[in-house]
């Protein structure tokens, strides 16, 4: 994946292009700045050692999608060896629905393809309608029958 080149639209719905790749320890502190803005909610690990870290165990989780110098989207795809969870799907409001969100999920998906992962699960916010869309034109589903227990580990 290191530098792929994907395709999205821009707002006139004309063709741009698109370089998505894994984030390196240099891009951690505008990936946070991006998360303030792009992202809907926040996480206990919103920090730089938070980051650091999942970069450290994993360097091709993070991934990022980029249009010229711009950051424009973010999505972590982790695989633990047995399931596959796509987290912090965060596309720039400017620039949502033109390719961006789907172009990380497809790279998300081929990682884990690879790794061999059989299935994808995505955390997303009840509350947030707009990551419904996204997710369901992305063929995900939510599991009714499942819900989300958290501890947390640290104060």
């Amino acid at each position: 994946m290191p530098g792929a080149a994907r395709t999205a639209r821009d707002h006139d719905g004309r063709m741009t292009d698109l370089r998505v790749r894994a984030a390196v320890p240099d891009d951690l502190d505008a990936v946070l700045a991006f998360w303030r803005t792009a992202a809907e909610g926040t996480s206990i690990s919103d920090d730089r050692a938070g980051v650091e870290r999942l970069v450290a165990r994993d360097p091709e989780a993070l991934i990022l999608a980029e249009s010229g110098s711009e950051l424009v989207g973010t999505v972590i795809a982790g695989f633990d060896g047995w399931r596959c969870h796509l987290y912090r799907l965060a596309v720039d409001p400017r620039r949502r629905r033109q390719g961006i969100g789907s172009a990380l999920v497809a790279a998300a998906e081929e990682r884990f393809a690879r790794l061999g992962g059989r299935r994808a699960d995505a955390m997303v916010l009840v509350r947030n309608e707009t990551a419904h869309h996204a997710w369901r034109s992305a063929g995900y589903g939510p599991q009714e029958q499942w819900r989300r227990w958290v501890k947390p580990l640290t104060d």
